[in-house]
């Protein structure tokens, strides 16, 4: 293919561009139009504003490409925004324990942004004002997109499924599923509550919701339509209508799956570069043999913590990108102004796996911030007792003082009296168990632990610093070196829309430089070192 196929091009009142430093400048504005041109007499490879094509047979100029205006908008899928009411494709992750605050989520609603608020680990009471507080933030916003979360608990269904009909009355349309290995009645009943069919004969559903997934096999449970068999039972228990059952026999239970990689919390600790292909190929899959007339999405989610990692989500057809590390550090996460200083100073590889307390008797991990803190080894100590001895008393009484007073910071009988209170409130069927299986009441008093190191790192509990739990992924180190030097690296700084529209627009600037650079233009190295600024 030669030049003379795209026409020649005279200068306007812009001059082109071959000098680096020029080059640099226009990368750095995307919505501007350019064209990569040429110098004949050179063959210098350019960029040019303006002007006009001419079909002069002996030019100065010939255009190679055209580029139009390249809005961080436009970045992932355009149906993503459409589907959802937002003008972004970016996702705040639900940080349990309502560290993705009430806050959080209205703030992302006005920035056009999709929030979801961190109803995993709250007590039922919570969630509620939780979603009121949310619901009195967006009032003036008819039509606010937001949404809240609904994590998978196998130790707690009852409360699963009270927090799946608190959603369902309050209208929450929005729910991202977390931490599910297969599918519970209670996330079948959101997903399918209120589906129905339009004037024109299609199936509309009045809820959606986002599964969280690092497994292809789990994602494949969302991807289809949910089992017969629980789809009836729902009938019978008076949850769906048959109708509403006839209908979600037509639809995934999730049109948006998030491939989680390797990342705060939960996680599989996964490439997203081999995760998201990999749920890809299912999705596509799914769709031929289900013939749906209606596509899933697939998100990113993972290591996401510069805009070059949101680029690169994007290069690879992600529809929208979720983040979760870096919100934590956020003015409005609900984290204590001691555990944000924590995770502004955290490097690359200040994270570490250990036990997570909501599945702790399964082995499942969650990965944590390490840097200032001994909550991981701590943590990974109580599993080794907890696999190595059938009880308490089982342990040799002078590793139990040292776990006493080393590991715990807290006497047995203390926490267990603590412990015995708190299940009595809220589930009193946990104790009871207790007292009968002595393995049981072991792992009640080692949650005790981790699930109020979490706690601590959320009130700032003095005296316990090295105790806190601050789930942490290998994002929130890259963000930090990214910002370091500009204004988001003093904490005060980092609100959440900040922090997201900076992502975005980097992304879209390395964009740039990456489509320019495939057409021959010289693109300097400092075109893909976007630096943060205030934006709005």
């Amino acid at each position: 293919m030669t030049d003379a196929m795209f026409g020649a091009w005279e200068p306007g009142a812009l001059p082109p561009v071959f000098d680096q430093r020029d080059i640099l400048q226009r990368v750095a504005s995307p919505r501007q139009p350019l064209m990569v041109i040429r110098e004949v007499a050179t063959g210098r490879f350019g960029l040019a504003q303006g002007g006009r094509i001419t079909s002069s047979a002996s030019p100065d100029y010939t255009i190679v490409a055209t580029l139009g205006a390249l809005y961080p908008e436009w970045l992932g899928d355009r149906g993503f925004c459409e589907a959802h009411g937002v003008r972004f494709p970016y996702v705040a992750g639900a940080m349990a324990n309502g560290i993705a605050t009430a806050d959080m989520v209205i703030a992302m609603a006005r920035a056009g942004m999709l929030g979801f608020f961190g109803a995993a680990g709250l007590g039922y009471e919570k969630v509620v004002a939780g979603i009121d507080r949310i619901i009195e933030g967006v009032a003036d916003m008819p039509g606010a997109s937001w949404g809240a979360n609904l994590i998978h608990s196998p130790n707690e269904p009852m409360l699963e499924d009270r927090v799946a009909q608190l959603f369902i009355e309050r209208g929450v349309k929005r729910v991202s599923a977390s931490a599910y290995m297969k599918l519970t009645p209670s996330i079948v009943w959101y997903a399918y509550k209120g589906v129905k069919t339009g004037p024109s004969g299609q199936i509309l559903r009045d809820r959606y919701v986002f599964a969280k997934i690092s497994r292809q096999e789990t994602a494949r449970h969302f991807m289809n339509p949910a089992p017969e068999a629980m789809l009836r039972d729902l009938v019978e228990r008076g949850r769906l209508t048959a109708d509403e059952a006839r209908l979600a026999e037509h639809l995934p239970v999730a049109e948006d799956i998030t491939a989680e990689s390797d990342s705060g919390g939960h996680t599989d600790n996964r490439p997203l570069a081999a995760l998201f292909p990999d749920v890809c190929a299912a999705r596509d899959e799914v769709m031929q043999q289900r013939q749906y007339t209606r596509p899933i999405r697939v998100g990113a989610a993972g290591g996401l913590g510069t805009p070059g990692a949101l680029a690169g989500a994007f290069s690879m057809g992600a529809a929208y990108v979720l983040t979760g590390s870096v919100n934590q550090s956020a003015l409005e996460a609900g984290l204590s102004k001691e555990g944000k200083a924590m995770l502004a100073l955290a490097g690359l590889t200040d994270v570490i796996m250990a036990p997570a307390a909501d599945m702790f008797e399964l082995g499942v991990e969650v990965q944590v911030l390490r840097r200032g803190t001994m909550f991981g080894t701590r943590a990974q100590k109580l599993h080794h007792y907890y696999t190595t001895y059938p009880s308490l008393d089982a342990i040799p009484s002078k590793e139990r003082e040292q776990l006493e007073k080393r590991v715990l910071g807290e006497s047995i009988a203390n926490i267990w009296a603590d412990t015995a209170r708190f299940w009595g409130k809220r589930d009193p069927a946990e104790v009871e168990r207790a007292e009968r299986d002595p393995k049981h009441k072991m792992a009640l008093v080692f949650r005790w632990y981790l699930g109020k190191a979490s706690k601590w790192a959320i009130d700032g509990e003095s005296g316990r610093g090295l105790d806190y739990q601050i789930w942490c992924g290998p994002a929130m180190g890259a963000f930090n070196t990214w910002v370091k030097g500009s204004f988001l690296e003093d904490p005060a700084n980092r609100e959440v829309a900040q922090i997201a529209l900076n992502l975005l627009e980097g992304a879209a600037v390395i964009t740039r430089a990456q489509q320019l650079r495939t057409l021959g233009v010289p693109v300097p190295a400092g075109a893909f070192d976007f630096r943060p600024r205030p934006l709005r």
